[in-house]
């Protein structure tokens, strides 16, 4: 089977989604975000996570110029096997699962912290984000912006990021909307923003403001499919499955620990200089606390 068969079909699928029904934008957003789920469940099981019938899974298969639903499913199928390898699970996973019910509990959310993890990091290739790195360092000004539970990614990303990319800024400031602080943002400038599902609508409008002004947009998110009224210059797709009612970011917090790393080592002598001017001056204005050795 050809193995880009999987990466045409669902940059069809993108292109495809501004002309599609409701119901089928819902069937091909959920490929997009979800392809290894795509690959490996059966049409049922498909249907009931996008909240449609087979028959519109069906549809789908066939207004994307596939004989059948298992022909448009196959590449994905295929590209699941062919990269899944075997991994033994670790004995503390056992041992925490016989601790009662909140050791079973324990066990099924540590496993599925580190299965997205693994997930959100294998998305994310070499090439794509080097070509991050390149614009943030590249770019006039970094603007960054999230609100509610993203936003604590967004300040630990700017606490350590701004030590090797000083053009980086905390958008919105001093309580403002993040729009009050991209009014002299134009050409030149680009913007992070960080949104899961249920997207923000302060963050979506951040978006929309600095892509009419010429800013280019990088998204960590849950999906590559967001809004069609500002494209993308990358987005950074992080898994987000939990196993309560919330999100679980820990993906996403992978994908920006894999960012800092690679900013860090292309900033080089400069980067290490001003992380170590941050140390000195914390240092000398004793903000870490040292315990009292006893007399």
């Amino acid at each position: 089977m050809d193995p880009t068969l999987k990466t045409r079909t669902i940059s069809a699928l993108k292109e495809a989604i501004p002309d599609l029904s409701p119901r089928l934008k819902t069937v091909a957003k959920y490929i997009v975000d979800h392809p290894s789920d795509f690959g490996l469940d059966p049409i049922r099981e498909t249907a009931r996570k996008c909240g449609v019938s087979t028959y519109t899974l069906v549809r789908m298969a066939g207004r994307m110029g596939f004989d059948s639903y298992d022909e448009l499913r196959e590449p994905f199928r295929h590209a699941l096997v062919s990269a899944t390898a075997l991994e033994e699970q670790p004995d503390w996973i056992d041992s925490m699962r016989q601790r009662g019910e909140l050791g079973q509990v324990q066990a099924e959310a540590a496993l599925n912290t580190m299965a997205i993890v693994q997930r959100s990091l294998e998305r994310q290739t070499s090439g794509e984000m080097e070509r991050v790195v390149d614009l943030l360092l590249g770019a006039r000004n970094v603007y960054l912006t999230a609100v509610r539970a993203s936003y604590a990614l967004a300040y630990y990303f700017h606490y350590v990021g701004r030590m090797a990319l000083p053009t980086l800024q905390l958008v919105p400031r001093h309580i403002n909307s993040a729009i009050d602080d991209l009014n002299t943002a134009g050409e030149g400038d680009v913007m992070i923003a960080i949104s899961f599902k249920p997207y923000s609508r302060e963050t979506i409008e951040a978006c929309r403001f600095a892509h009419a002004r010429g800013v280019k947009l990088i998204m960590i998110s849950d999906s590559e499919v967001i809004s069609s009224e500002f494209p993308l210059e990358a987005a950074l797709v992080a898994s987000t499955v939990s196993t309560h009612h919330f999100g679980c970011y820990t993906g996403a917090m992978g994908i920006i620990e894999n960012l800092l790393a690679l900013l860090v080592s292309r900033s080089g002598a400069d980067a290490r200089k001003r992380i170590n001017s941050y140390e000195e001056l914390r240092k000398d204005n004793n903000a870490y606390w040292i315990a009292q050795k006893k007399l």
